[in-house]
């Protein structure tokens, strides 16, 4: 359960130009909750998909500000993870994901969610999947049946919807909201109507409620947007921070990272 911005812009630009200083404080500040490593993944002017990922509080380690003030490409994502109950913190369990060999080319992938059971992931993944795994998380493995459904399709768009209509079907009560980076497109998935926020855990983590990050005890997995001229921002609540737009419940999108041009998928609900 983490944390994710995602961006695409019409050219090179940096996390801190995304937020602004106050705005890239607050998300960082956000380890708090969210301090069980953080990872970015870009596509770089070669456009090619580039990623790092640190099992380690963002806010602890300089190169998570360093890397968050370079403008490392025209479209990325970040995301800071809250490790779910029973998962390790280590580098095989840090978001993004990254698969060089697909349909897509090169493809980074970060998640906001518990799945389980884990072992129903396992179940829809083929054998060559299963043997790819790095790591425990369900994250991964949704990651996984994702490019499954992209080489089924043989098409990016379709196997994304694919995927998504099994895992609502099966997991009706789960967090799906990830963000995807292909060289491409990015794709943003906000599908959570039925999941709880984790009140209990928040309630672990601080004294008074007052001092819990916004909208994270009532809307935890609420995902805003807004659309600028010269870009297309995503973004987990958290900041509280005025101009931007709710995503509308259990639905998905991707961005083309040429035109900025949004497609809404036709995910069932």
């Amino acid at each position: 359960m983490c944390r994710l911005l995602g961006y695409v812009a019409d050219r090179p630009t940096s996390v801190v130009e995304v937020l602004g200083e106050d705005g890239f404080d607050r998300f960082t500040a956000l380890t708090a909750v969210h301090g069980d490593g953080w990872g970015m993944a870009w596509r770089a002017e070669d456009e090619t998909i580039q990623t790092v990922s640190v099992a380690d509080s963002a806010s602890a380690d300089a190169s998570y500000d360093a890397l968050g003030r370079t403008p490392l490409g025209r479209a990325g994502i970040v995301h800071l993870r809250w490790a779910s109950e029973g998962l390790a913190v280590v580098p095989e369990n840090t978001h993004p994901f990254l698969e060089t060999d697909t349909v897509a080319g090169t493809v980074a992938f970060a998640h906001n969610g518990h799945i389980e059971p884990i072992g129903r992931l396992d179940d829809l993944l083929d054998d060559a999947s299963r043997a790819r795994l790095r790591g425990t998380t369900d994250s991964e493995r949704y990651f996984r049946f994702v490019l499954d459904c992209v080489e089924k399709e043989q098409d990016l768009e379709a196997g994304v919807t694919r995927a998504l209509g099994v895992l609502v079907a099966e997991f009706p009560t789960s967090s799906l909201n990830a963000l995807m980076l292909t060289p491409t497109t990015m794709f943003a998935v906000h599908i959570n109507s039925a999941a709880a926020s984790p009140q209990r855990r928040l309630r672990e983590l601080f004294d008074s409620a007052e001092d819990i990050p916004a909208r994270h005890t009532t809307e935890y997995f609420a995902m805003d947007y807004r659309v600028e001229p010269d870009a297309v921002h995503v973004i987990s609540s958290g900041l509280d921070e005025e101009g931007w737009t709710p995503v509308p419940s259990d639905t998905a999108a991707m961005v083309d990272l040429e035109t900025r041009a949004i497609t809404v998928l036709p995910v069932p609900s």
